[in-house]
């Protein structure tokens, strides 16, 4: 039998055995908890990297397929954002100038652009639409000539594609999958009204466009589905042609269900809606898109310009919302700065010889676009984190790190497609300590809600 000084001895073992037993490490916390991430079912056929570091030291301190390319989605917008950052500036603006001109009885109009995305946006009080309407017919009321009969766009200097390779036709003419142009306008977007039936498997009609598209028409395949089945709708246009079709199905018994999708020719949609707006124009409504125009050979005056919010705010919008044209944008201007020549290829070109220039192996940026849409594209965790260490120690990062959303308690981009979610981002720890993170899933199987849950019970190994 134990003796009374045994027992309490034996109850003191007991009362500091926790304390005894060291707490995990971080990295071996991390460990554990992608084990049981990797064990999933829905991960069975999925490949997953996950690669986190030290953000001060630079200190791995897990690393799971970190060098593997994989799809990384949206989370490719932040190499995008950080590389505009540095190469173009925070304070850099977009500049669209108007010009006119008069020979004989003919006047004409020229727009020359230079890539803004946010040209007619609604995310800025100056750049929405009725303001900018506004601000070029009194610029107009001051000239000698109150009609216009021509309109003409300068793309001298830009690519005439639109569309980066390995988009997806199903992507294209909706709004998130809208180009990138020298001209861009209400960002390349507009929205479609449409009116579901009484049961299942009914046609639906569309009532409108907002605004009315300028030579362009839309036909109705769409059929009425169970309520509750959100948006299944998608629009696609021919590359060739003035009609698009929808397909798909929305939820039945809606009279006003509401999609977007992307302007086939935003230059052309703007000169109908000059006409419309009584700027003082005349013209087909189809404005003439010309790399031929020289603004001082030509004889053409300027009179007014417009200008964007700085490049700092482009970014805030460009991953708080994922807005895929502002990264498209910003890639063909990066290109017209460094390659002269405001096309994509060029453009993830400079990017992937920057991050080299940083430590980044160019195998690693295996990118055809700049917002991630593509998924051609192939990144690793690693150079997402490497990026993200980088922009740490630039003048502009709190910028940059104020432009992350924030999910389970962590600054980060996300990123999403079918079969691909993906996170990165910063997290800073009750003790202060400062992770920096890339977190990669392909091909998982189930829904992205529980995947998501899960990835969010691994990164909590940092809290």
């Amino acid at each position: 039998m134990l003796t009374s000084l045994t027992r309490v001895f034996f109850l003191l073992l007991c009362m500091l055995a926790p304390v005894l037993v060291p707490a995990q490490t971080v990295p071996q916390q991390l460990a554990a908890a992608f084990k049981a991430f990797q064990n999933d079912a829905q991960l069975r056929h999925a490949v997953s990297a996950l690669y986190v570091a030290d953000a001060r030291s630079g200190k791995v301190l897990f690393d799971h397929n970190g060098k593997v390319g994989l799809v990384p989605a949206s989370t490719l917008k932040v190499i995008t954002a950080a590389s505009a950052l540095e190469l173009l500036g925070k304070d850099f603006r977009y500049k669209t100038t108007f010009a006119w001109q008069k020979k004989g009885e003919e006047a004409t109009l020229l727009i020359r652009p230079s890539g803004d995305p946010t040209f007619g946006s609604w995310r800025w009080p100056a750049t929405r639409e009725e303001v900018v309407l506004k601000g070029l017919a009194q610029a107009i009321s001051k000239l000698p000539v109150n009609t216009f009969d021509n309109i003409l766009v300068d793309n001298k200097g830009w690519s005439s594609g639109t569309i980066p390779a390995g988009w997806l036709w199903q992507d294209i003419g909706n709004y998130y999958g809208a180009g990138a142009a020298r001209f861009n306008w209400r960002e390349n977007q507009y929205d479609v009204i449409l009116r579901s039936g009484k049961r299942i498997g009914d046609p639906v009609s569309i009532v409108k466009t907002v605004p009315e598209m300028a030579g362009y028409n839309l036909t109705s395949e769409v059929t009425s589905a169970a309520a509750g089945s959100g948006d299944s709708a998608y629009i696609y246009f021919p590359l060739h042609g003035t009609t698009g079709t929808i397909r798909g199905t929305i939820p039945l018994n809606r009279n006003a269900f509401e999609i977007s999708g992307a302007m086939p020719d935003p230059a052309a949609q703007f000169a109908g809606t000059l006409q419309k707006a009584g700027a003082g124009i005349r013209s087909s409504g189809k404005a003439v898109v010309t790399a031929a125009v020289n603004l001082s050979e030509a004889g053409f005056t300027p009179f007014h310009t417009v200008t964007s919010p700085p490049l700092d705010s482009i970014v805030y919008w460009l991953n708080r919302k994922s807005v895929n044209l502002y990264a498209e944008a910003l890639v063909k201007t990066m290109a017209v700065k460094y390659a002269g020549v405001g096309a994509t290829k060029e453009g993830t070109g400079i990017i992937r010889n920057f991050w080299k220039q940083q430590g980044i192996p160019e195998e690693e940026l295996n990118l055809v676009d700049g917002s991630g849409l593509s998924p051609v594209n192939r990144v690793t965790a690693h150079a997402l984190v490497r990026a993200l260490q980088h922009s740490r120690k630039q003048p502009w990062f709190n910028s940059f790190y104020d432009s992350l959303p924030l999910y389970n308690g962590m600054k980060m981009k996300s990123g999403t497609m079918q079969g691909v979610k993906g996170y990165c981002g910063y997290y800073r720890d009750k003790a202060g300590n400062d992770y920096v993170f890339a977190f990669l899933v392909n091909n998982y199987s189930g829904s992205s809600a529980s995947l998501t849950r899960k990835m969010y019970q691994v990164l909590d190994a940092l809290k």
